[in-house]
């Protein structure tokens, strides 16, 4: 099976390491990912602001970039929303009946980390360690758009010394919302107090999400706040061993 890689620009600009656990814990799983570097953006925030016509270049490079693979794999429940679901929207507008047929073909092997771990896959320990008191946010694209259900929470559960408390009004946007938060900065910074008070609440010492967007807000807020809190990609879990050593060497 060739598997790609769809960091995601967020990603590649800013949270490099969220890409680098995927690969990490892919590999350790035996799958050979490829890294396309012809790669770009999803074209998610020109379809979010009403510019679809300008999408449409954006859509053909993701055409390029990532025909021929069995599988796309993307730590972005966001970006893998948009591959899915609004690709087809763009390619119609295009006219471009050869542009609809690739984005048919390609946009259902668009796959969201904990969708390609659980149902692709079919595995839920994936051989992680991490023992600390962690708590888990939904992030609303995987949650409504992708319907990603509990996917991550059983995964989460998989890993060893890890304990997994329940995020008061988990469901809740955190008011990040890519242009949203620029547009509306007092109503996004309002939801996303109110997130950041959810996850003090929880006593969790890490907060765990699958998109470094709504990590980004929520992190910043709890370092404005001195939670105490320290913000994780769902990959980066999956990916850790830390304890292991020392837990192997205790039994």
């Amino acid at each position: 099976m060739r598997v790609a890689l769809m960091v995601t620009c967020l990603n590649d600009a800013m949270f490099p390491d969220a890409g680098k656990a995927v690969v990490t814990l892919l590999r350790r799983l035996g799958v050979d990912v490829e890294f396309p570097a012809a790669q770009t953006c999803c074209g998610q925030p020109m379809v979010n602001t009403g510019y679809l016509d300008e999408a449409v270049p954006v859509v053909r490079s993701f055409v390029r970039a990532f025909e021929g693979y069995d599988a796309v794999v993307t730590p972005s429940g966001s970006c893998a929303g948009s591959a899915r679901h609004q690709h087809s929207i763009v390619a119609r507008r295009s006219g471009d009946p050869g542009l609809a047929t690739a984005v048919a073909e390609i946009s259902p092997r668009v796959h969201e980390l904990s969708e390609f771990l659980v149902d692709v896959l079919g595995v839920e320990d994936v051989g992680a360690s991490f023992p600390h008191a962690v708590t888990y946010h939904p992030t609303c694209h995987s949650l409504r758009m992708l319907g990603v259900g509990d996917r991550p929470e059983r995964l989460l559960r998989a890993v060893r010394g890890l304990r997994l408390l329940d995020l008061p009004r988990a469901e809740e946007c955190c008011g990040f919302g890519g242009t949203f938060a620029l547009k509306n900065a007092d109503t996004s910074v309002a939801m996303g107090a109110d997130k950041a008070r959810h996850v003090r609440e929880s006593g969790a010492e890490v907060l765990v999400a699958g998109d470094s967007s709504c990590l980004m807000h929520i992190g910043g807020l709890l370092t404005r706040q001195r939670a105490g809190v320290r913000v994780m990609h769902l990959a980066e879990v999956l990916a850790s061993t830390e304890g292991a050593t020392r837990a192997g060497a205790a039994r």
